[in-house]
């Protein structure tokens, strides 16, 4: 089934263009338009499903944080105790003298997860 093509105009600064058709070339693109619709369908799929937020969720919440921020480590353990009932785990690790990784999994109903995020 084919569908009518509609054309536009779009300005972009150079420096995008650039890495857009760096990315075109890499995948394999015949063109720009090509890239240009399935940048554009992944966008559409990706706000749908980011909108959808009934029913359970599960998700993935990274932070890289410098530990010697004053008063940042007590925020994330209080975060953390108010959204206990939907954490299922979590994970702290020291990249070096002054950064720490956390990674917190949750899981629960969208809007509480989206919340906690």
């Amino acid at each position: 089934m084919e569908q009518e093509l509609m054309r536009i105009g779009i300005s972009l600064p150079e420096n995008l263009l650039g890495k857009f058709d760096e990315i075109i070339q890499n995948r394999g693109y015949s063109s720009r338009s090509e890239g240009v619709r399935d940048a554009i369908r992944n966008y559409i799929v990706n706000f749908e499903w980011m909108s959808d937020m009934e029913g359970e969720r599960v998700g993935v919440i990274t932070i890289v944080y410098d530990h010697s921020q004053r008063g940042l480590e007590d925020a994330l353990t209080e975060i953390q105790h108010d959204f206990g009932s939907i954490i299922q785990s979590s994970l702290h690790i020291h990249l070096d003298q002054d950064m720490c990784l956390e990674v917190v999994v949750l899981r629960g109903e969208g809007l509480e997860v989206r919340r906690a995020a």
